[in-house]
């Protein structure tokens, strides 16, 4: 794999930037939900990095629980469009309200489907805290209710985001410079 600094075209959303941000954004869920009973939901694997240090920034209690959701493979850039549930709640959401974390929102497809699912299930309620949203690519309605940063058509990566699984640890979110990336053969 190429070294990021070689395949980077510009840093989107650096570190101070990005923290700032996830602390408004905790700021404004725990006036939201002050009574405790909140849930998170991250989509694994890029909501990680954003679930963790919203949920430090979150000081209404709150409990968290994963989904492993795709609609990408590795060396796409593009949704299939054909959404899979590789791991399912450990969590009855019944009653519950529920916060989705998820690191971008682009068509729109994956967290289009998992609204529906969840939404069977009869949770109290259920919203969507997206870190990127990347509306001008959206195919399906999606309301997004705590919105981190609203970025251009580009393929991004760093801070949760990757490239085929590498750089998930950079603490910004940065550009690839599409001239120089090489995909792994």
């Amino acid at each position: 794999m190429q070294d990021y600094k070689d395949i980077l075209a510009e840093i989107l959303i650096d570190e101070k930037t990005l923290q700032a941000r996830v602390k408004e954004l905790g700021s404004q869920i725990s006036a939201d939900y002050p009574d405790g009973n909140l849930l998170l939901i991250c989509i694994l694997r890029g909501g990680v990095p954003f679930l963790v240090d919203l949920s430090r920034c979150i000081t209404s209690p709150h409990t968290v629980d994963y989904m492993a959701v795709s609609s990408y493979g590795v060396g796409k850039r593009e949704s299939s469009g054909t959404v899979r549930v590789a791991m399912d709640l450990q969590t009855d959401i019944q009653g519950k309200d529920v916060l989705l974390v998820e690191d971008i929102v682009d068509s729109g497809h994956t967290i289009a489907y998992v609204l529906e699912m969840l939404q069977l299930r009869q949770p109290k309620s259920l919203k969507v805290c997206a870190l990127l949203d990347k509306a001008e690519r959206r195919e399906a309605v999606v309301p997004i209710h705590y919105r981190g940063f609203s970025i251009p058509n580009k393929f991004v990566f760093g801070y949760g985001l990757d490239i085929d699984e590498y750089y998930r640890n950079l603490p910004f979110i940065g550009v690839v410079d599409l001239k120089k990336y090489q995909p792994p053969k």
